[in-house]
């Protein structure tokens, strides 16, 4: 498998349209909205979709491989892909299959349907079945509009070189028995698992794992993973212990999307050389922040770089507590080894307000203040720990000695201080002045330093 070979997408593409408007009155004959002010916005669905995320993930080349007809609607899914994927066509008979949403604000009112689905792609085009072959990773995005089930494709599929990540759908054929990774979600699992026989009730992570279990028997291919949202994702290899990625929690954006996000990521993953947990993990990263950016709907939306360490959410976070009225609170520090007297003050910094931001030092800040044997964390894993506290809301890396430049960027309306400063004039007074924010002492849990731990660890 070449180390720099293309992404081979095949299956169901799709053209999407959002009719998106507004609604403010019910029709006098049922209980429906009238939307009005309707903009058309057209994109890429189906394995089209998942070509163009992988395409902007990655510098691979992609190429899609799936059947378009000669119309209209396929004219315009051509152009949106354009400059984007390598399009290669399999000749289809019936319409291109449109699906269009009718949308206010970020709510779907309706969905419409339009198209004949694919049928009887006879033989594969040699350009196809050559990319199949020789690519470095496959993605099956399967929409139940007969590609799959085509016999050339199948076999074209079989005498791939690369691993093949298939994503399933309830109409769509079961996937090859070499498929490296396959990725239903958890009611497309419970599906095909019922149909096979395995009744495990409930969606607990048990009842999950067995159905797992259970299509990788049915299906014979490598490793099942079940998406489950905001629950992550339940890989499992038939036999052990399962393994669980949890989710990082993505609200306000379009969901539509996110599982053409996650396999994606996973057979880019899988294209570069990863085992297959690591593919899950990314992948399960992956979906989140597509979730995060917008959807579907911020398809061609280009991602704003974030930093290097752990504040992609703070400027969202921030946002939503002022849109709503709340107040801000931050508080900052080294957190070099976070004890008991973090804990205590960060829980009450966080009931001072409707979100915390911790603002910490950067590796070389610290040394500045501390020495050269400091810190004993690096800035990236001091910040996983913070965040993983349920009264931290966001983190912040500064590299000044102080953090008045960050209290400046991020005006808190509170900046919290645990120790005993009571009286004292804090240096962050100033700052927060400018724009009425106020600097306040908490309660110090006495006894508990970082210096004092790593002086008692010599001993």
């Amino acid at each position: 498998m070449s180390a720099t070979g293309a992404l081979v997408v095949v299956g169901d593409a799709l053209l999407d349209v959002d009719l998106v408007g507004t609604a403010s009155r019910l029709t006098p004959d049922a209980p429906v909205p009238v939307v009005e002010d309707v903009e058309a916005r057209e994109r890429p669905g189906g394995a089209a979709l998942a070509a163009v995320i992988a395409a902007r993930a990655t510098r691979r080349e992609v190429v899609l491989v799936t059947p378009m007809a000669d119309d209209e609607d396929a004219d315009r899914l051509r152009a949106l892909l354009a400059g984007r994927v390598r399009l290669v066509e399999i000749p289809a008979t019936g319409g291109t299959a449109v699906k269009r949403r009718v949308r206010v604000g970020d709510h779907s009112v309706a969905r419409i349907d339009s198209g004949a689905p694919v049928a009887g792609l006879g033989r594969l085009p040699a350009e196809a079945a050559e990319v199949l072959r020789e690519a470095a990773a496959v993605l099956v995005a399967d929409y139940g509009r007969g590609t799959t089930a085509d016999p050339a494709v199948r076999a074209a599929l079989g005498r791939a070189r690369g691993p093949i990540v298939w994503d399933p759908h309830p109409r769509g054929a079961d996937p090859v028995p070499h498929t490296r990774l396959v990725t239903p979600n958890g009611t497309e699992a419970a599906r095909v698992a019922a149909a096979a026989g395995v009744a495990a009730e409930g969606d607990g992570l048990a009842a999950v794992g067995a159905r797992a279990e259970a299509l990788i028997r049915h299906w014979g291919v490598g490793a099942v993973v079940v998406t489950l949202g905001a629950r992550g994702a339940l890989l499992s290899y038939g036999e052990g212990a399962p393994m669980v990625v949890p989710a990082t929690p993505a609200t306000g954006g379009d969901p539509c999307g996110a599982g053409d996000s996650f396999a994606a990521a996973a057979a880019l993953a899988l294209a570069d050389g990863a085992v297959t947990g690591e593919a899950v993990a990314a992948a399960v990263a992956s979906a989140g922040a597509f979730v995060a950016r917008g959807g579907a709907s911020a398809w061609d939306v280009e991602a704003a770089p974030g930093p290097d360490v752990a504040e992609p959410g703070v400027d969202g976070v921030i946002a939503r507590v002022r849109a709503a009225g709340g107040t801000v609170v931050a508080t900052g520090g080294c957190f070099d080894l976070l004890h008991p007297g973090h804990v205590a003050t960060l829980r009450a910094a966080r009931g001072l307000g409707d979100c915390l931001v911790v603002c910490i030092n950067s590796d070389d800040s610290v040394r500045r203040l501390k020495g050269p044997s400091r810190p004993l964390v690096t800035a990236a894993d001091r910040a996983r720990v913070l965040e993983a506290l349920e009264f931290v809301d966001a983190v912040v890396v500064f590299d000044e000695d102080t953090p008045a430049e960050v209290i400046d960027r991020l005006r808190p309306d509170v900046w919290a201080k645990g120790g005993d400063y009571a009286g004292a004039d804090l240096p962050e007074a100033a700052v927060l002045r400018r724009w009425g924010g106020q600097a306040v002492v908490l309660p110090y849990l006495d006894g508990h330093s970082t210096t004092a731990l790593v002086e008692r660890s010599r001993v």
